[in-house]
Parts: C-alpha cells; structure tokens; sequence
C-alpha cells in the first residue's frame, strides 16, 4: 500500500499538543481479526499527509493515494446482542432499516479526511482499551457520525471534523481548553511529574532559563496548544473526539460535573497515548470504565443525599451547606490546588504521577477524603445582602441623604430653632456611613458563604480592613461636628462646617463608589485581573459575552432613565412631602398621661416611636417606586422594540396579508439556487395549501373556510389551467369579511396572523433542506397523561366536578367540535356505504340519529369511532399525545419543503408515490430526532403501555428512552439501563416487549436530584445532531411554525462557516466570536381564554415570556426560562448537562442551565417570529400550587453560588438588568406585603394618638385657626395628609402590575381587544387574585429561606370546574394566607374606628382579599346547598381524627404545619398510618430562634406598647386607668392556664375510665370533645369579660383584642419551638391522650416522656382550634353574604368561567333519595348555623346596646 510515511517512527508525525516530545512512537491501531491481511502498521495512522497544514495543499491528505481496501476493511464480528445483522459484514455500528449510506454527507464520494469503517475500527480500540460497553460504543459511534453528518452537510467533510475538535477540545470556545488552562495543567505538563505543579507557577521551564512571569507566558503557552492542536492528523483528531465521547456517554450523573469529566478524558487520553496502553493487546473486559472510574463517583455523589435504611435508599436529613452537591465537586477540578488534594490509598498524591501512570491509578482514589464545599449554601436572608449589595445601597443611602437633609427638626439641639448649617451637612452625610455599613454587613456575611481555605479569605479580609478605614471617614467628622456644637463658644469657627462639607463629599463619592462597582471586582479583580489564580473564576464564572454598542447603550440608558425618573419622582412624592409631617412630630411631646407601672415613659416616648415607624414605612415606598419605573421603562422599551422589529399590529394591516405570499417565498423558502422554471406562485401555493389543510384537518376551519383559503386550479383566458390566488390575498379589506375565511376569533384566525405578521421581521436566511443541521427534540415525561381514556372523558372525576370533560371541552371549542362531528357523519356514512347498510328513510331519522354525535362524537362504540374521540379531546387537553403530535409537525415541514424546493425529485421519481414518499421520509429522519424520555415506562401499567405503544404505532420514528431495572446478585444494589426503542424496533417473542436499540448500563440510580432533570440527563445520550429543543410534556406546535425550523437554527449563526482553519490563527473574527448557547423563543399559552383565573395566569407568563424577554434579552439579561428554547447541544453538553440536579437546590432547574451558560461566555438571544404552545395550570389551588412553586424555586435560587458569582460581578447596568428581571420581581413582591403590615402598625400608632389627643382645627391652607392654644391641641394634620399619599402610593404600585399586559394586548391586538380584556378581568375581580398571589409567592420565599422544604409540586393540570370544600380550603391556605389577613383586618378596624378617611376602602379590598381569595374563585361557592353541606364537612373537620387515624382533619392539619419546626423523630417504626407526612428536615435553630422567638415578641410589645398608651390616660371620670399590663396579661394567659387545668383534670379521668370503657370506641373522642367545648367556653367568656372591662369601648377593645392575639401567638410558637421534642410519625401519641390507653403504641422507652410533651402540645392545640374555630365562623359569616345575592351561582359562574349563562354547566342531577338525604342535611344544618353565628353575635352586638343597664360591681375588676 502507498503511502507517505516519510517520518522514521522516532520523531513523531503528531507534535504532541501538550508542548513536550514524547520518547514513544505513537499509537498504533491493531487489527484484532486474525484472518485480515497484515497491513503495514502505519497506515491508517499515517494516511494523512505529514506535517504541513492542510489549507496550504490543494488535495485533502493523501486520501486519492490509498485504495479502498476490499473485504479485508470490515473484520467479521460476533454480531452482538441487538445489533441484527442486515450488512453483510454484521457491523455492530449501523442502525437497521437504513438506506445504503446512512451518512450521506460522509459519503466515500465526497473527499472525506477519514473513512466510515477507519472510524469504526477508532471505536473498538478505545472500547478494547478502556473497557467501554458494547452499546455506549455504538450509540456514540452513531452520535458522532450524526454529528459530523449534520456539519459535512455544509461545509467540507474536512472542515467540519476540524470544526467539531475544535469544538470538543481544542478551539478557542472549547471547554476542555478552557479548563486546561484554569487549572494551569499546561504548567503541569511542561513542568514534568517530580516538582509540586502549584510551587512552579510562574516558572516557564524551557531549557533552564527562567523568563519573567506573568502574561507572556501564558500567550506563549496558548500559541503552544494552538500549534500542537493544528499539526494535529485528522486522525488523532478524530481518536480524541471518539474518546471524550466515549467517557462522556457512560457517565451517567457525572456529566453534571463538566470539569470532573475533563479531568478523567484528560488522564485517559494521556494513558492511551502511552507505550503501555499501545502494547496491551488482550482486550480488557467490558464496563470496565463504568466499574472503576464512574461508580466511585457516583457513589459519593449519592451517598451525600442517601443512606440506606432496611434496604431502601432513603433521604438524609441534610441540608444544602451540608451536602457536598455537584458544583462543589466540579469546583475541586478548577484550581491546581484542588487537583492536588486527590490521593490515593497509599496516601501519594496524583499529580505527583507522570500524566500517562494517572489514568490507572485513578480507581485507587478514595473520594471520600477528596472533596469539600466550596460554598455554602446556608439559608438565611443575608445572601440578598452579599448579592444585591448594590441595591441596598443605591435606595437606603439615597433615601438616607434625601431624608436626614429633609428632617432638620429632629437633629436641632434643644436650644436652638435651626440646626447649624455644619450640623445639616454632616447628618446628611451620614448616608455615606450607611452605604459604608451595608459594605461591612455584606463582607461579613461573605465570610459565612465562603470556605476560607485558600484564594478567597485574602481579598475579603483586604476589603473589611479598607471599609473601616472609609467608614472613620464618613462617620468620624459627625462625632466631632456634634461636640463641636454642643460647646457654647464655638459659633462662630468655620471649621466644622468646612469638616462638615468635605466628609459630604466623601460620603457621596464613596456611596457611588459602592453602588457601581461590583463587589467581586474590589481589592482583587475576580473578573478582569491578571493574576493567575482568579483565571478559574474568570473561566467558568465571569466570561460574560460582550453586547454589541448599540444594546449595551440601550442597557445605560434604560438604567439612567429608570434611576432618573426614580431619584427625582421620590424626592418630590415621597421625601420632600414627608418634611412637615416630620417637623411636626418631631416638636410634639404628649402632656399629661401616666402609666401604673412605667409612669411617663411610654407617653412621651409615643411620637418618636411612630414617626421611626412612619420612616420605615417611607423607606419600603422608596423601594416600590423603582420597581414601578422599572416596568414603565422597560414596557416602553419593549414596545419600541416590537415597533422596530415590525410585530406589531400597528403596523399596516393590509399588506401583512396581501404581502404574505411574496414573503413565505423569500424567507421561508430557500430558493436563492433553484431554477427559474417554475413559478414562485407555485411554490408558494403548495406551502400555504399544505398549513390550510393542516388546519382543517384539527377541525379549526370548516370545508367552506378551507375551499375560500385554497389557492384552485382554474381554466385560464387561453384554455391553460392556472392558479387562482384565494380572494384572502387579493381582498384589500380584511377585516372586515373575517368571519368569511376563518371562524371569527378563533384559534386559525390566531395562527394565520401570527404566521403572517411574524414574517414581517428580519429572518436568517434558511439553508436548503440537504444542507441543514440535524436537531433533536427532547421530552422528558414522569406521569404526564398520555391519551385520555374514554373513561375520563365522558364520566364525571367525582361528585365535586358536575361535569364530564367532554361537556367542559365541547363548550370551550364549540365550532372545533362541530367540525369534528361532521367530519365523522361523513366517514360514518362512508363506512356505511360500503357496508351496504344505509338506510332508506334517511331523511326523517337524521335528526335524532345524529345525537349521539353531537353528544359523544360517535355513535358505535367500535375502537376506530372512540379513538377518533379520544384523540379530539386530548389534542385539547394537557396530554403527551397533543405534545408529539404537535412536534412531529416538524417531520412533516421538513419534507414539505424538501418535496417544493427540490421539484427534479418530484419528476425523478415519476408517479411512484411510495418511492417518493420513502425519500422525503429518509430526509426528515435524517434532519430531525424525536426523543421521549419517560422515566417510568418500564413500570407502567396496562393502560399507558397501550397508549404509549399507540404513540410507537403512529410515529415510528419516535424514540422513548427508559430505566430498566435488573435485580442484582443478592444484597448487592439492583443494575439499572439507559434503554433505547423506537416505532421499528422488533418485538420479542418471550417477552412481549420490543427489543431495545441500546441498553447501556448506569453506575447507580440516576434519579438523585429532584426528577426532571436526571430524566433529561439519562436520555442526553440519544440525541443526535448540533441542536436540541427542549420541550415540556405540556406543549403543542404548529406546522406553519415549524417551517420556520431552519430560519431559527440560524440564530446560532453557525450557518456560513469560514473555509479558514479554528487552529491557524487565534482571534479569527470567525470563530472570537461568543457562540450562542440559547436561543429563546415565544410561548402562545393555549389555555387563555378559559375563564379569569386560566387568563391571568396566561397574562403573566404573556408578559414575563414575550415582553419582558424581549427587552431583556435585547439588553442582554434573558436566562433560559421558556421551555421552546433551542440549545446549543455541544455548549451546554461540554458544561455540565441542559440543567441542573441537585436535590431541592435546583428546583426551577432550567433557569440554572441559562446562568450557567451566560456566565462561562454563552449568550442568550430570544427570537420574537417562533411560537410553540403551552398549557398552564387553570385551576385556583394549581396555580397557587405553581407560584408557591417559583417562590420556593426563587428562594433557593437565592441561597446558590450562581447568584453569588452574577450579584457580586455583573458590571452596574447588567447588574441591574439581571435583579429587576429576576429576583427583584420576588423581592417586589416580598415588599408589597411589608408594606401592607408596616402601615397598618403605622395606622395603628398614629391612631392611637388620634384617638387620645385633641387634634387641633386648620384652615384650607393647612395653618392652625387662633384660639386653640389654650386647650393644648395637637397638629396632627400634615401627618393625616401623608397617610393618604401613601396609600396612593401602595395603590399605584399595585396597579402598575396591569400595565404590562394591557399593553401588549395594545400592541398585539389593537386598542378594543385591550380594553375588553382588561374590562373583563376587573369585573372579574382579578385584583383580588393579584393580591392574593403576590402573599402567596413572597410566603414561599421567605418560608424557604428560613425552613426550606423546596418541594417540586406537580403542579396539577386539571381543569377548574371542581368545587373544593371550605375546609379543605382553610387548611390549605390558612397558614400562607388567611391567619395574616385576619390580624391585619383587626388592625384596619381599628384604624378605621380611630382614624376614618376614605382612602381607607382599598385597603379594605386588599386585606380582606388575604382572608377571602380562595373561596371567591371556587366555582359554587355560593350556591346554597353547598354552602350549608359545607359547614356541616367543616364541623365534622374540625372534630374528627381523634379516636381513630383521619386522613384530612384538623388535628392532622395542626400537627403537620408544626413539624416544620420540630421535624420527625429519626426513628423508623413500621406503622400504617407514617404515610401521613413526608421527609421534611428540621429547621435549623439560628433561623428559628428569630422567626419564632424574637420576632412575635417584638410584634407583641409593639402592640402591647401601643394599648398601654391609650389606657394611660385618666378616664371618663378624671381617675387614672388601672395598670394596663397586669390586665392585657390576665386575659391572654387566662384561656392558656383554663386549658391546662381543663386538660389536666381530663387526663387523669381518661387515664382511670380509658380501661373500662375500652369496648366503646367512641370514648376518645367523647373526651375530646368536652375538652374543646371546654376549651371554646373558655376563650369567648374571657372575651367577654374583657369587653366588660373595658366598658363596652369598642375601639380599645379592638386594641386589646390585637394585643392579646400577639401576645397568644408568641407564647404558643415559642411553647412549640422551645419546649417540644420531634415528631412521631405517627399519630398514636393524641390518641393515647385522649383514650387513656398509653401502653401498646409502639411509643418504645419515650412511654413515660410523651405524655409530658403530649401536655404542652394539648395546651397550644386547645388554643388553636378555639381560634381556628372562630376564624372558620368569621370568615363563613363574610360568605354568608352574597348567597342572598339573587342568581348569584349564575353570575358567580360567569365571571369565574367567562361562560353565557344559558352556556354554563347543569347542576348535578342528584336521585329522589340523594335529593332527600340532602334537604334534611340542608335544613338541620341551616338551624345549627343560625343558632351559632346568632350566639357569637350576641356576645358582641348585646352588651354594646345595653351598655346602659348592665351595672356588675365588682371589686376585684376595679384593680385590673
């Protein structure tokens, strides 16, 4: 054989890219078929032309040279398993059933560098020699040739392997590259083995000369790899690529952890390119590799989240600081310190081994002793300190300098009328102090994220020492200017002021400093500096993509307008405004009042203690407001955006239609080579023909619509047959004949102007079909519904629904149906017709004959006529099958424009449609993958097994991929695969099941994580090609979307690649630039228009999905959140994987996947003319369900390095960008709801002053009328003002919130749409829900950040026709929700009876939305037998769970919410009734210690504080008032210490009757009940003596009520916190207490404890279900009111479901028997209401009437 081996095997032809000589010759590829001929052993090695750079030859290699060895190329194998052999040579690479070249770019015919069967033969070795399994090795083969495939296609074979090594390994965008130099191993390699590779640093060893340190270095180092990399062969290129594949493809979960997986590629490859690895010729045995390189590491990983108990694999109870998660251990990979904790058993380190011996020694590591945290992920609210320092100190020190400059009256000393100027200037300056402070608080909060081990505790310990430093400076001088002015002689010296003025302007330039500059880039530059050991973070933390100029000035000027408009609107609203309420309160002492026990010190105290409340409050307004201007600017910004990309409905509507023929021809079509032969109108025609009939056939568009939209074939003037346009493009006036062509607002008409106006915007041009890249989609599915069952369709789920689903879809989609039901009569008759059966008398038995249709769309049950149902109706729901349907629409683009633009294939193949058919169907299977990754499918039951084999059946060419699970060898851990079949895949004979293409061993359970992103990461393997979609088993897609496939794969702007090499030059225009990693696009949420709640939340994800993205990711602050995203396969599968895992961290994981690409040099783009569809939750409970869901995933994303790395290092204008986008929305949210409760104690404090002071009269000028001086009023009214303007303020930001999605609407839909739309969701009482929602998200967050918990919620996907019961209501939203409303209302009445103004109603509305909002978005809530049934299920609740175990009582409700901070008591005791609770970790004690300790006792003094003020005035009758406190805390003790007794007594009665009485089951609960009673006795008598004492004052009872419910709460949480032990599981401990019977409970040796603890959990639960009790009534009694509404049920039903009234649903028909069960239910019940809520009524509404006549003297009252 010829060829050009020109070199002796001594000097290597492969420069070896690590920069030194190697002593052995290099790898050589054994043949291991005895029967080949024996070839040279350099052949294949050195095909390739030797050491010249390829583009300086003109032929590719010496490819011509060598012939194409016959049968001696394809050694004969032992066919395996699965591979059934149909080639000739049984090659275990190639997939069955595919054409003669099933790599046609990668023919022989095309120049290619390296052959097909070469590649092959590359395969087996690197199997051979590591021990790869059988199936990774051709799955990976196949996934390389698909990938090189997909490149050859346009562009030389040559450049397209170049292209993907320089991808994979070595081009300036590669990730090894990368992190070969992070991790200095270019030092190490240079170096040699023997010397420590962290000591030799900044030695540049090259022939003993020392050079100087630093940068040069590392250029010289990076033109080293470049020119090892491009003296490459073309071979060893490829060998490197197959390797990295080969490790990364049985990785299993350690391809979460990128830089890991380099590290172990990388000692492979120097293991393979040793002379030991080449002269081994035993193969060794297969899954070696899985054996000793990946299960070490996957055990770790698992082991950190499990232990084993009884043989079941169970969750530690750990929290995120404790668990070394995946970022901890990638992060060891980074730094050569890292590298150099890895040591083996016998205690040597790894780098001390030359790079070739590591490899081997590898499966010696105990990674045990290895890894630690990086950073710890603590839960605690600093973190918003650390990240978002820069926030704090942009509002707190502005609003410090606004303020203290503003409030001069509260620094005058008390001899003066003014302060001094030198004393303004400095408390002014003060704000520097401030922003000083916040620095400090961060720095040291720092200190707790980060391990001070090495590179970090340096630099932060640098900064705390220099802030010390700047705050001497800018709050020293005001300690001097104070007792400067305190010195009598000093009033005339210049110097204080002049101290005074500078340390302002210190204080600014600091201030301003702090607010721009990123903390990570202080003192040591984490992002930019040049010293080597912050290259690993620049590397994988800070390599932010640049924007383009005119996107990072749009991002300044967004962030100076918003700052500007801000800054000046606060000063004049909010603080200049605020300066008389200020001067006021600050010069006003209270007279004349006095207290028992504290004398005057609470009285005189009273004002500056409100007016610190009333700066609070100030200050979170200060916050509000830029949030506001935020979103003003940024829709702006949006709208000018969508003006300028052309999408708006502004934009002419005439030529969007008439226009859109000539445009689908332009920028769908790639028609730029074709033949001018045939006529654009043509092509055109077929496209559009293709998207109406697509239409047609979901029933969208009747047959008339369809004959109006078609293009026709008609006869021509001179006999031709022409095409005929349909009079759609020809018809200027379009809107007006809307009805004509397509049902008037319905979803064609939608999909026909969206596909139109979308093509107004700039498109990439499109590729031709050959020439495109291949691209996967990829679904991961759990439980999703697959096809819905013709049960589920036509029965009702249960009694609560009232109605079948088929009735709820008929009346969303009424002309959908109706075109379905004709569509069958036409087949029926069809069929029948055939039959021969129809019948005579036709005509008169149409009508009737035709019910079953129009009710169930079929009227013989036969499979074919209940399917077509079946399909119509889940095509319609939130099923899998409506998802595959919709994305296989991309099989059918890509062959549709294969078959137009390519006409010579049509006429090839003449008139054989099968043949035609067959290549269209090769080309849509080459370009485009369907993988479904369904977790469960191996465990299905029989029912989705058949529907997930219908999916096989319909789409053969859908991939599923699966776990199986194989037993193993007995105690040791079961094996589990990655299985891979699809629709062609053979069934096997003794199992039934079909036969996998690929079964490729784990090393463990791969599910570690939270589900959905282990799912996606199991089936990562299967894809195939350069990109991948990520879709939700929630989502549809349209056909004419899917045309647009190729214009989208154009964003990533890899289309036209340079014929110039990656290697020969760094900084190539072509390849500097950032590669795109994500490009997002739009979602179309089709559950919209399905009443308010279904449009609300579609309004959002509207706005957050399109608008907000669209500016956003303008100004580059997107981060992947939409789920059509297209990735960058290569990008994101080289970083760590589509998504993040670990467990509860990464909750909302695909948001991890975005910052993680956006901060290792992706960049993100969002493209506006892509649409796929998606459901959202419509149900109340499922969409609070899916915002509980995002707080508690926020939360979490709080506690992550991730917003560490992007707070503490984002330049200023991004900075911003990502905290408004991101969390600010959440923290908006958290300071919403402060605000609410700020002021209403605000409210409270200023009415008590209201209340007990006389407030003088003013003129209309605000000035006080004479004649009032010697009464001693108070002027009060410039605060009385400034109370209105905040709830302006409150009211304006709340309502901002609309803004956004009126005006898309605006701009989408036109001015009547907006309006209507917005009409619609005010009378339905949407803001009701907005309130509501926004508690919801702002509890979960802060309820994570103390107690964690991040559960995924499976957000249900329902449909919101089921009424839920007002207990199951209650006691799902009590604890977020209805216990803080409750306590609000109590305070706005009593700021409503203290200080009345009728700004006051909003605040009404928002507090009673808190305590209503469930119930008033339940269908039928009003109805009134339901009412009535309800309250009989509430009283039932409300006592049950006590004699035997209750699945959903209020006992069980009570002990669930408790265990959140006691948690469960580690101890496994097999019992039935554990099921009850899940695996919550206890909360750590720092956090509880503050939310459940310190802060109730805080709120209870302020009450108490503020009750005791009033009281401490003289009465009535001039005496002073007995000591306030003594008596608020006999009645908030007393009901605590009558419970105990109560219980008490109880105890020992049931501990001596128990045993007798053991044959009556009900005793326990007999027991209880008295207790209960007892305890509801109790609570309202010593109620209503309070009321007495207070003389029936309705106020300061009000006042005294808010205090003694403070002053319960605290007692009960710390009672809970402090004094209780965990929880059992179980529930045996109540039972016990209440029957007697403590023996035989499974309680173990803690028998004798329990009861102990049993007591104190009885106290608190008596006081809790007394309140609950009163609560549940309170609220039934608001209720109670609209029932009497007339037709209310009617009217309810319409605003909830937007529904005609003669459209809305039946009620339920009940039989005679029900009907009576119920009415006696309805009458008993009614009376027991009546008598109740009349009882409590009376007890508050009597005694106020006959206050007059009721005298009880009683001495002992008198002294409390």
């Amino acid at each position: 054989m010829a060829h050009p081996a020109s070199h002796s095997a001594g000097q290597s032809p492969f420069p070896n890219p690590y920069g030194q000589q190697l002593p052995y010759p290099q790898p050589i590829r054994q043949d291991y078929d005895i029967d080949s001929p024996s070839v040279s052993p350099y052949t294949s090695t050195t095909r390739l032309a030797g050491n010249q750079p390829y583009y300086e030859q003109n032929h590719y290699g010496g490819r011509d040279s060598a012939p194409p060895s016959d049968a001696g190329h394809g050694p004969s194998y032992a066919p395996s398993i699965n591979s059934q052999a149909s080639q000739p040579f049984g090659s275990p690479f190639i997939d069955p059933g595919q054409g003669a070249h099933p790599y046609p770019a990668w023919s022989p015919d095309r120049q290619i560098p390296i052959s097909m069967e070469e590649i092959e033969d590359i395969f087996l070795d690197l199997t051979q020699k590591f021990g790869f399994q059988r199936d990774s090795m051709r799955n990976m083969f196949d996934f390389l040739m698909a990938s090189l495939d997909s490149r050859a296609s346009r562009m030389s074979p040559h450049q397209a392997l170049l292209t993907l090594h320089a991808d994979y390994i070595g081009g300036q965008h590669a990730n090894y590259r990368k992190w070969y130099f992070a991790a200095q191993l270019n030092l190490d390699d240079a170096v040699g083995q023997s010397q420590n590779p962290g000591l030799q640093r900044l030695r540049s060893v090259r022939g003993g000369t020392v050079k100087t340190a630093g940068s040069k270095h590392l250029d010289s180092a990076l033109n080293r790899w470049r020119n090892a990399m491009n003296n490459m062969s073309q071979y060893d290129r490829l060998r490197q690529i197959a390797l990295y594949l080969l490790c990364w493809g049985e990785a299993g979960n350690v391809r979460f952890v990128p830089e890991c997986l380099c590290f172990i590629f990388k000692c492979a490859d120097d293991y393979y390119r040793s002379p030991e690895c080449q002269n081994t010729v035993e193969p060794v045995e297969e899954g070696l590799y899985l054996r000793t390189i990946i299960k070490p590491l996957y055990k770790f990983m698992r082991d950190q989240g499990y232990e084993v108990a009884d043989g079941k694999f169970v969750r530690r109870e750990k929290d995120h600081d404790q668990i070394i998660g995946y970022d901890d251990i990638n992060q060891l990979f980074w730094y050569p310190e890292g590298l150099a904790r890895i040591v083996l058993d016998n205690n040597t380190r790894l780098v001390d081994l030359a790079p070739a011996k590591r490899y081997l020694s590898l499966r010696r590591v105990d990674w045990n002793r290895v890894f630690f945290k990086t950073y710890y992920e603590k839960r605690s609210i600093a973190h918003l300190l650390v990240n978002f320092n820069r926030v704090w100190i942009l509002h707190v020190a502005t609003y410090w300098f606004y303020t203290a400059y503003n409030s001069p009256k509260v620094y005058t000393p008390a001899n003066m009328q003014y302060p001094t100027a030198a004393m303004t200037w400095t408390a002014t300056a003060l704000g520097g102090a401030v922003s000083t402070l916040i620095m400090i608080f961060a720095t040291i909060a720092e200190f707790m994220y980060i391990p001070t081990t090495w590179n970090n505790a340096s630099h932060l310990t640098t900064r705390l020492v220099f802030l010390l430093v700047i705050l001497a400076l800018t709050g020293g001088p005001t300690v001097y200017i104070a007792w400067v002015g305190s010195q009598p002689t000093s009033a005339n010296s210049q110097i204080p002021l002049i101290v005074g003025i500078v340390q302002f302007f210190i204080s600014v330039v600091a201030t301003i400093a702090f607010g721009l500059f990123p903390s990570g880039r202080m003192f040591g530059d984490r992002v930019a500096g040049k010293s080597r050991k912050y290259m690993a973070s620049q590397t994988f933390t800070a390599s932010y993509p640049d924007l383009p100029r005119p996107a990072r000035t749009a991002s300044i000027v967004l962030w100076i307008l918003v700052f500007g408009c801000k800054f000046s609107e606060s000063y004049f609203f909010l603080t200049s405004s605020f300066s008389s309420p200020i001067a006021v309160m600050a010069q006003t002492t209270v007279q004349n009042c006095n207290d028992k026990i504290f004398g005057k010190a609470l009285c005189s105290n009273q004002v500056p203690f409100t007016l610190a409340i009333m700066y609070i409050m100030d200050l979170i307004l200060f916050f509000l407001d830029t949030y506001l201007w935020y979103i003003i600017w940024v829709v702006v910004f949006s709208v000018g955006r969508s003006f300028g990309l052309g999408l708006s409905i502004w934009t002419p509507w005439k030529d969007v239609y008439t226009r859109m023929p000539k445009r689908i021809y332009a920028k769908l079509l790639a028609t730029g080579d074709m033949e001018v032969k045939y006529k654009p109108k043509v092509l055109v025609s077929q496209i559009w023909n293709a998207i109406i009939i697509s239409m047609y056939r979901e029933h969208l568009l009747s047959i008339d619509h369809v004959q109006r939209l078609l293009y026709h074939q008609v006869d021509g003037p001179d006999g031709k047959r022409v095409l005929r346009a349909p009079p759609f493009f020809t018809n200027q006036n379009i809107t007006k004949y809307k009805g004509v062509f397509f049902p008037a607002d319905g979803e064609a008409e939608r999909r026909i102007s969206f596909f139109a106006s979308s093509l107004t915007t700039a498109l990439p041009e499109p590729l031709p079909v050959d020439a495109m890249p291949t691209f996967t989609v990829l679904v991961p599915h759990y439980s999703e519904k697959i096809l819905l069952s013709l049960r589920e369709i036509i029965r009702e789920e249960d009694q609560s629904t009232r109605v079948t689903l088929l009735e709820y879809l008929k009346q969303l989609h009424p002309i959908e149906w109706d075109n379905f039901v004709k569509d069958t009569k036409i087949l029926a008759e069809e069929t029948d017709a055939m039959d021969g059966t129809s019948s005579v008398n036709e005509k008169q038995g149409s009508k009737t004959d035709d019910l079953p249709f129009y009710c169930i769309g079929f009227k013989t049950s036969s499979p074919e006529y209940t399917l077509r149902t079946r399909i119509w109706a889940s095509l319609r729901a939130q099923t899998l099958y409506r998802t595959v349907s919709g994305m296989m629409n991309y099989a059918k683009a890509i062959k549709l424009l294969y078959r137009v633009e390519n006409p010579d294939i049509v006429s090839m193949f003449g008139g054989n449609t099968e043949k035609l058919e067959r290549e269209l169907e090769r080309m849509s299977r080459r370009k485009f993958k369907f993988a479904i990754s369904m977790q469960r499918y191996a465990k299905f039951n029989k029912e989705e097994h058949e529907n997930a084999e219908f999916l096989l059946r319909a789409y053969p060419d859908l991939q599923i991929a699966y776990l199986d699970e194989e037993a193993g060898p007995k105690g040791s851990d079961p094996r589990l695969f990655s299985v891979l079949i699809d629709g062609h895949s053979d069934f096997d004979e003794k199992t039934g099941k079909r036969k996998p293409k690929f079964r490729i061993e784990l090393p463990g359970n791969p599910i570690l994580g939270d589900g959905k992103s282990d799912n996606q990461n199991h089936a990562i393997i299967f894809y195939r090609g350069e990109y991948l979609q990520l879709i939700d088993a929630n989502q549809d897609n349209y056909l004419e979307e899917c045309l647009k496939i190729r214009n989208i794969l154009g964003e990533f702007e890899e289309y036209s690649v340079s014929a110039q090499s990656p290697y020969a030059q760094w900084g190539h225009k072509e390849f500097k630039k950032a590669p795109v990693a994500i490009v997002g696009t739009r979602e179309y949420i089709f559950s919209e228009n399905i009443g308010v709640l279904g449009d609300v939340a579609a309004g959002k994800e509207q706005t957050f999905g399109t608008m907000t993205a669209r500016a956003l990711a303008w100004i580059g602050g997107k981060l992947h959140y939409g789920h059509p995203d297209f990735l960058n396969a290569i990008f994101m599968t080289t970083r760590g994987g589509v998504s993040k895992a670990q467990k509860g961290l990464h909750l909302n994981e695909d948001i991890f996947a975005g910052m993680n690409a956006f901060g290792r040099g992706g960049r993100i783009k969002h493209s506006e003319y892509y649409q796929c569809g998606k459901g959202r939750d419509l149900g109340f409970g499922t969409i609070l369900n899916f915002q509980t869901k995002i707080g508690t995933g926020m939360g979490e994303q709080m506690l992550s390095r991730e917003y560490y790395y992007l707070g503490t290092q984002l330049p200023i204008d991004r900075f911003l960008t990502f905290y408004y986008g991101h969390p600010g929305f959440h923290i908006n949210n958290i300071l919403v709801i402060y605000s609410i409760q700020v002021f209403m104690v605000t409210l409270l404090y200023i009415g008590t002053l209201n209340k007990q002071l006389a407030i003088c009269q003013v003129d209309s000028q605000g000035n006080v009328l004479g004649g009032q001086q010697a009464t001693g009023c108070y002027n009060l009214v410039p605060v009385f003002d400034w109370l209105k303007r905040c709830i302006v303020s409150i009211f304006m930001v709340f309502f901002i919130a609309f803004l956004p999605l009126f005006l898309q609407e605006l701009v989408e839909r036109g001015t009547g749409k907006a309006l209507l739309r917005l009409g619609k969701h005010f009378l339905s009482l949407s803001p009701i829900f907005e309130v509501f929602s926004t508690q919801i998200y702002s509890q979960a967050i802060l309820s994570n950040l103390t107690f964690g918990g991040a559960r995924y919620i499976a957000t249900g996907r329902g449909f919101a026709t089921t009424r839920l019961s007002f207990s199951i209501l209650y006691s799902r939203f009590a604890g977020p929700s209805i216990y803080m409303g409750m306590r609000n209302l109590l305070l706005l009445l009593y700021a409503s009876l203290a200080i009345w103004m009728p700004h006051l109603i909003y605040f009404w509305f928002s507090v009673l939305s808190l305590c209503i909002a469930p119930f008033v978005f339940n269908p039928h809530q009003f109805s009134f037998s339901d009412f009535i049934i309800d309250y009989r299920e509430f009283l039932r609740w409300m006592s049950r769970g006590n004699s035997r175990t209750k699945a959903s009582s209020w006992y069980g409700y009570c002990r669930l919410s408790r265990t959140m901070i006691t948690g469960y008591k580690k101890k496994k005791l097999g019992h039935p009734s554990e099921k009850l609770s899940g695996d919550v970790p206890r909360a750590p004690w720092r956090a509880v210690i503050f939310s459940e300790i310190v802060w109730p006792i805080c709120m209870a003094t302020l009450f108490v504080v503020a009750y005791m003020f009033v009281k401490s005035f003289p009465n009535a009758n001039g005496d002073p008032n007995p000591s306030a406190l003594i008596r608020i805390g006999v009645i908030a003790i007393g009901p605590m210490v009558w419970n105990a007794t109560v219980l008490l007594s109880l105890f020992f009665i049931s501990l001596f009757l128990g045993p007798i009485f053991e044959k009556w089951t009900k005793f326990a609960s007999v027991v209880a009940a008295i207790a209960h009673f007892l305890a509801l006795i109790g609570i309202v008598s010593f109620f209503e003596f309070f009321w007495f004492l207070e003389l029936w004052d309705a106020s300061h009872a009000v006042l005294g009520v808010i205090a003694i419910v403070a002053i319960q709460r605290a007692i009960m949480k710390i009672l809970i916190s402090v004094f209780l032990s965990r929880e059992f599981k179980h529930d045996e401990t109540n039972r016990a207490w209440w029957s007697g019977k403590w023996y035989g409970r499974g309680l173990g040796n803690s028998a004798m404890s329990q009861p102990a603890r049993e007591f104190i959990v009885k106290i608190v639960e008596m006081s809790l279900w007394s309140s609950d009790f009163l609560l549940g009534h309170i609220l039934l009694i608001i209720l109670t009111v609209p029932v009497f509404i007339p037709f209310i049920d009617k009217l309810h039903s319409t605003m909830l479901f937007w529904l005609r009234p003669s459209k809305q649903i039946r009620a339920p028909l009940y039989s005679t028997k029900q009907k009576r069960q119920r009415r006696w239910i309805i009458v008993k019940y009614s009376l027991l209401y009546i008598i109740v809520v009349s009882g409590l009524a009376a007890l508050i509404v009597l005694p106020s009437v006959y206050r007059q006549h009721i005298v009880i003297n009683c001495t002992i009252c008198q002294s409390i």
